[in-house]
């Protein structure tokens, strides 16, 4: 059983091809980041056309890396949401037609799902039950995972999600974009303690996150302090260390909760440095493991498709031929296999 993933959920095509015996076969990825650098942010129009332009000359690179034609394709999964509509579109549009063609199943991915089972794409794999934290541009979220499909939602970002909080902050600053990666980099060279940014709903029970006020404090300290070199990079350290405060905390909540030792981090805030080596320290602390996806494929990318795909496919199911994305599309609604 192979399987063909696409991923045009935002600002990446990704493709790659999954085999049940070989494993991960081949995976390729294009970034749109000169693109919309300009605009600093994603442009959905323009993330769209790039998506037609690069999505089927990409399919040809993964198939041939992978040293497989179409004939050998057991399966086509493509991200159906969350993400931009119309970027979404393009992959589920050529995901089903390739599908229809090829005279193989369709499979339309949760994004999210993709990234949450990620780490089970490396040598070391995480056994069920097992919380997830998943943290992005888009999202926020603290899930306790049973099984593929069997997934409780437990706490979300009730405004800002973590990625694009750094991103925001980011530009407050002045800093290129993408500037959620740029922030972490300056934050090495900072004080984490030079200004007491809040811990946003630490003080109160559940499971839920807001950044938007932290957004705000670090605004009003760069309004009030100017950027000079110094400032910045403490500015950013003790941003940066009230989000994984934040993160670190709510984490240890929800283990201790659901009395789980094993967590999972995926999303593209997952590769920040300093957040590892926290959560290192706390599931080390509670006699726990905590697992990732290596670095690459933290951002969005076609491997984490072709393999949740692969795992729809394995449990067999499949979709009709009917074109359709889920913009936004709950977790807790996804079938369990």
């Amino acid at each position: 059983m192979r399987v063909l993933g696409i991923e045009t959920s935002c600002d990446e095509t990704g493709i790659a091809i999954y085999d049940e015996h070989k494993g991960l076969m081949s995976h390729v990825l294009y970034s749109q980041i000169p693109l919309h650098a300009d605009y600093g942010g994603v442009v959905p129009e323009l993330a769209s056309r790039d998506h037609i332009r690069k999505t089927l000359p990409l399919i040809k690179q993964a198939l041939i890396e992978a040293g497989c034609t179409a004939a050998d394709i057991s399966g086509v999964a493509y991200t159906a949401g969350p993400g931009l509509a119309g970027a979404l579109m393009v992959g589920a549009a050529i995901g089903r037609s390739l599908a229809m063609a090829w005279n193989v199943p369709a499979l339309a991915v949760h994004h999210m799902e993709g990234h949450l089972l990620a780490p089970m794409l490396e040598d070391k794999q995480p056994e069920f039950p097992f919380l997830a934290l998943l943290v992005s541009g888009g999202h926020t979220q603290l899930v306790r995972v049973d099984g593929i499909g069997q997934y409780q939602l437990l706490g979300e970002s009730i405004d800002d999600a973590a990625g694009e909080a750094f991103d925001k902050t980011a530009k407050l600053m002045g800093l290129d974009y993408p500037g959620g990666p740029l922030l972490a980099k300056l934050a090495t060279q900072g004080n984490p303690t030079a200004y007491a940014f809040p811990r946003p709903m630490t003080d109160r029970p559940g499971l839920d996150f807001s950044f938007s006020g932290l957004k705000t404090a670090a605004a009003n300290v760069i309004a009030a302090q100017g950027n000079s070199p110094d400032v910045q990079a403490n500015i950013a350290a003790s941003f940066q260390q009230a989000v994984v405060d934040t993160l670190v905390l709510k984490c240890r909540r929800a283990l201790k909760e659901h009395k789980l030792k094993r967590l999972v981090v995926a999303g593209g805030v997952s590769a920040n440095t300093s957040l590892r080596e926290q959560l290192e320290q706390l599931l080390t602390s509670l006699k726990g493991e905590v697992f990732y996806p290596r670095k690459e494929f933290c951002t969005d990318n076609g491997a984490m498709i072709a393999f949740a795909g692969f795992q729809r496919l394995k449990a067999g199911q499949q979709q009709d031929l009917t074109i359709g994305v889920t913009p936004r599309w709950p977790m807790d609604q996804l079938a369990a296999v």
